[in-house]
Order: structure tokens, then sequence, then C-alpha cells
């Protein structure tokens, strides 16, 4: 196996070589654009050019077409100057001396080595009218479009656009831009606009067929998309319902169509046209740390078990082979979702679950069964609610127990973030709370976790973003000694503070041994800083409090770790290199911890 990649990664290196050898064999193509001319004007027009991105290009084009560059150019350059509100600009593109414009594609000269673009742009006009009618309440037009502002054609389009979505939005669906008056004024470098607007009739939602679909029925397909027939016409609900279906996860993609025209009674028929994705889906994945070891798993999931869009998925995960984490833990978990249970938005779910967690302070083996539902308030906001039963046989510093709890959880998740695997801006919420009864081996309770993430990016050439978490844990109800040991909270590891053994810090009940505490506290930041290319360089700090107290009050142990990484982008996320070190703890200054991953820390 070693020898076929090399032979292959060879293979690919001369064949690169090759390549580099051919590109470079002819001569490339110099091109210049002069004029008194503003950067950014300049940088907009060499990145509008054909002749400039043929320039960068790696292969040698032919001399006709160079010449069909060239003449494209013409539009595309003005194109550029109309958006910086230059409508008198004199464009030259000269061929080896030649104007571009003059020469015949049919019989190019043999050879073109240099393209001169000359633009005198002269001066940007202003609106002396800007003006667009009739406008519905509450419009709001692009800032720069009024009297006296450059007369950027970018605003034109974007002042139709907000007129026409406005009407849309108070249901008039068939609002269009009807006529449009544009003088330009070159005596006076001013541009007179006046757009007219055809609201069309306010309109409702008419019947809603579908198209495209073969397993999945197409009655639960209408039940999914939840499309108010009947009611005034509004994109967004449109946008909710399209949204509703593409969360199912059974298509591959989905578009609302409107009809061309409404009918005699108001409304506007509208066609869900889908692309079904295949029913079956497996993956897997792995995760590497010199304290935690190898973990692996995979996932096998039915997108639509039923013929309604219903989700079957299959977990199965193993961690801490050949970590220092204690033994093997394992998970075995299976989840039924069926979507537009009660409402459109609604979900309802079954679970259950079969988890061992043997570390160096507990050991746990427990078996779960649950049901419940979860509303999506909008496509950023998710809430959860369900009943659920677990047994567990757990063992600690405190001895051996058996418990057996009825807990009703609750959660809601915020997530505002522009990419979840690689955040730049935003924000993110987790909340889960998790009232517990004992029926045997413990007391009565409540579990509760928060998990909270921001994300803001400076700067463009070399973007560097500040990622701050802060996570917070408390078990009310049951003591130390009588809490089940997997609901005990403790800091140290990928996921708390890295740089510290994982689970290295809990409560210290003598004799050695540490147990986990009732209160937890972690506190985390990164400075991400990204190349031009797929490398990107990060710097982090972490803190992390355990307690025995409910919550946390100070009176407990902290420890913190500091570190670098490195980041290489990849379409499914950046592979994650960190390098961290103790700051404070027991462990301070005494050990070094790597951990890879696919993903952000967080």
């Amino acid at each position: 196996m070693t020898t076929g990649r090399l032979t292959l990664a060879c293979t690919r290196g001369l064949l690169a070589v090759l390549l580099m050898c051919v590109g470079t064999s002819g001569h490339a193509l110099d091109v210049v654009l002069t004029g008194t001319l503003e950067d950014d004007l300049r940088s907009d027009l060499e990145g509008g050019s054909l002749l400039f991105e043929q320039s960068r290009s790696e292969t040698e084009a032919s001399t006709q077409e160079i010449v069909a560059v060239a003449q494209a150019d013409y539009q595309r350059l003005l194109a550029v100057l109309y958006d910086h509100a230059y409508y008198g600009a004199v464009i030259r593109i000269r061929l080896d001396g030649r104007e571009a414009s003059t020469i015949k594609s049919v019989s190019p000269p043999p050879q073109v080595n240099r393209a001169e673009i000359t633009i005198e742009p002269g001066n940007p006009f202003r609106f002396r009218t800007a003006d667009v009618a009739p406008l519905a309440p509450g419009t709001e037009l692009p800032d720069g479009f009024r009297t006296g502002e450059p007369a950027r054609l970018s605003l034109l389009r974007d002042a139709s656009s907000a007129a026409t979505e406005a009407w849309r939005d108070r249901g008039h669906a068939k609002a269009a831009l009807s006529d449009q008056t544009i003088t330009a004024r070159h005596a006076d470098r001013q541009l007179d606009a006046r757009l007219q607007v055809d609201p069309g009739p306010r309109l409702r939602f008419g019947p809603l067929s579908v198209t495209g679909n073969n397993a999945v029925r197409g009655a639960r397909i209408l039940e999914i998309a939840g499309l108010p027939v009947g009611t005034v016409y509004s994109p967004e609900e449109l946008e909710r319902a399209t949204a509703r279906l593409r969360r199912t996860g059974a298509f591959r993609s989905v578009a609302m169509l409107e009809a061309e025209t409404p009918t005699a009674e108001g409304t506007l028929p509208i066609t869900a046209r889908v692309n079904e994705e295949k029913p079956r889906r497996f993956g897997f994945g792995a995760e590497v740390s010199t304290v935690e070891g190898v973990s692996v798993s995979a996932f096998w999931m039915h997108r639509n078990l039923f013929g309604g869009a219903e989700r079957l998925r299959l977990d199965a995960e193993i961690e801490g082979i050949g970590g220092d984490t204690g033994g093997t833990d394992f998970r075995l978990g299976a989840r039924f979702e069926r979507p537009a249970t009660f409402n459109e938005d609604t979900n309802f779910f079954l679970l259950a679950e079969i988890e061992q967690q043997d570390e160096l302070n507990f050991f746990s083996r427990q078996g779960t069964i649950g049901t419940g539902i979860e509303r999506f308030a909008s496509e950023e906001r998710r809430y959860r609610l369900g009943v659920s039963l677990r047994r567990a046989n757990t063992r600690d510093a405190f001895g051996e127990n058996n418990y057996t709890l009825f807990l009703v959880p609750l959660g809601a998740t915020f997530d505002y973030r522009d990419a979840a695997l690689d955040a730049r801006e935003g924000y993110y919420f987790n909340a889960e709370v998790s009232p517990f009864l004992a029926i045997d081996g413990a007391a009565d309770g409540a579990l509760t976790s928060v998990d909270v993430r921001a994300y803001r990016t400076f700067g463009q050439t070399r973007p560097t973003t500040l990622a701050l978490r802060g996570q917070l844990g408390s078990l009310v109800g049951p003591g130390l000694s009588v809490a089940p040991a997997d609901f005990l909270f403790y800091s140290g590891g990928s996921d708390t503070v890295r740089g510290h053994d994982f689970q290295s810090l809990g409560v210290d009940v003598g004799g050695g041994q540490i147990v986990g505490g009732r209160s937890f506290l972690g506190l985390s930041a990164e400075l991400r800083i990204r190349s031009n290319g797929n490398l990107g360089y990060v710097g982090f700090f972490d803190v992390g409090y355990i307690g025995e107290e409910v919550f946390p009050d100070g009176s407990g142990e902290w420890q913190s770790g500091a570190g670098v990484g490195l980041r290489y982008n990849t379409p499914v996320g950046p592979i994650r290199l960190d390098v961290g070190v103790p700051t404070s703890g027991d462990d301070d200054g005494s050990s070094l911890q790597v951990y890879i991953g696919i993903g952000q820390a967080f």
C-alpha cells in the first residue's frame, strides 16, 4: 500500500512539472491599464476585465481568442464605469498598437504580445432627479438614491428592487417596474432618473401543487410545507414553506414557483417543484488526541422511511482507543423523526440509546428511551421538550450505584452563526434543563447546561476572527455521594481546557481520588488569523472551574491552558491541529497535549 501511494505521488508530481513546462513554453500576454483613475475604480476595472483575467491564466490563448476577449471587454469595462457613475467615459483597447474594435476576428494578427487599455473616465455624474413611484408605505430606498449623490447604476437597480419588494411584502405579488426614464445631462454631469412601479392587485395564496416527487407522498409534502392557502400573499411565507421542506433532508432541491397570472378570484397558484435525495445515506468520522486517543464514529440514515419524509438514524461511536482516559467508551443510538406531526413547524421524535463511559474517575453504563417534540420557531431558533426513562449502573469514589430516573428534558438553541464548522460572525446559544424524578438509587433534582459562543471578524486582506465561548453547568438536588456519577462535571481536555489531561479537574474527596463537581464554568477565547491561501493560525486560552456547590461561587478549583494551532481549509470544514500546555492548575507546565479534528474547536 505504501509503495502504491508513493508511485501515485511521483506520477502526479511529474505531471505537474510537465504541465508547468507546457504552460510556460509560450509567451504571457502583457496587459496594462492607463488613465487618471481612483484606486477603487482601477481595482474594479482590473477585476472586471477579461484581458487581465487572461494575463493571469496559466494556459496560453490563441490570437483569435485574445481579440474576442478584448472586444468583449468594451462592454464589461463600460458596466464597471456606469456602476461608478461615469457615463461619459472614453475606452480604448489596443492590441500591439491596433484598436481591438477594428480587428476582424476571422483574420486576427499572427501574434499579440501587449494589450493596452486606456480609459478617460471624465467626471462622475450625480443625481439631479432620483424618483421612484408609487411607493408602498414604509419602503426603504437605498441611502445613495437621492439628489446630489453619485449616480451609480447599482443604485438604480437597488431602488427598483426595494420598491417592488416592498409592494410584494404587502401582498402585491406581481409588482414590477413598468417604466423608466433615464436622461444623462452631459454638460452638467447630472442624471435624471424616474422609475415607475406597477404594484398590481393584492393577491391571496391559491392552491399548492407538487411536481417532481416520486417516493415522498404529495399529501405529506403539502402538510410539511404548511403554505397558508387563502391568506394574503407573503414572500416570507413562501420562504418558510421552502425551508420546511429542505429541513426534512428528503429533497436535494426545493423551488416554490408562482403562477404567471393570478386567477379571476384574486388568488395566485403555487407549485412546489422538488428533487428528491437518495433515501439512504451513511458516513463515518475520526478524531485523534494524544490524551483521549482515537475516536471513530459511523451512522446510517433513511430519509424517507414510510413515504412521508420520516427519518431514521442509527449512530455508533467508540472513544478512548489507546488513550489515557480510562477504558473504552461507546455509544449506540437510534432516533426516529417525523416532520410536521402536530403542525408544520413541530417534529415528533423517538429515541433509544445505550452508552458506556469508562473514565479515570468513574464508570457508567446506561440505557435511555424517550420521546418528545422539537419546535422550529425559525431557521435560527429551536425549542425541545421530551420525556425519557434512564437506567444506569455507575461506579466512582463513593462506590457502586444503580439508579432509575424519569427525566423531562427541555432545551433551546439559537444559532445565528454564518457557518457552523467555521463561524466568522454571529453567535450561538444552547441551553438544556432536565428536571428528573428518582425512581430509585438517587434523589430528585435538575441538570442544567448552557453553552454561549460569539464571533467577530476584523480586516479584509488577512481577516482575523475573535471567538469567545462560555459554558455553565449545574446539578441541583442530590449531593455528591448519591448523585448520578455521569451527571457530575469535570474540566480538562479538548472540549473544556486544552493542555490539561482529560477530566483532570474535579472535587478531591481524599486518598488521591476525585469525583465530578455539581457546578462547572468554562471560558475560552481564540484569535483566528487567516492567510491568503488555505492555511490559518490560531492562538487560544481556556479556563475551567469545578465546584462542589450547586452554582459556581469561587470556592472550588480553577485550571487554565493556552496554546497555538493550525487550520487547513477543506470543502467539508477546516482540519484542526491544536497544541496546548497548562498555565495553571495541578499540571502547571508539566504536559503538552495535541488535538486533531475537523471543524473549529468551537
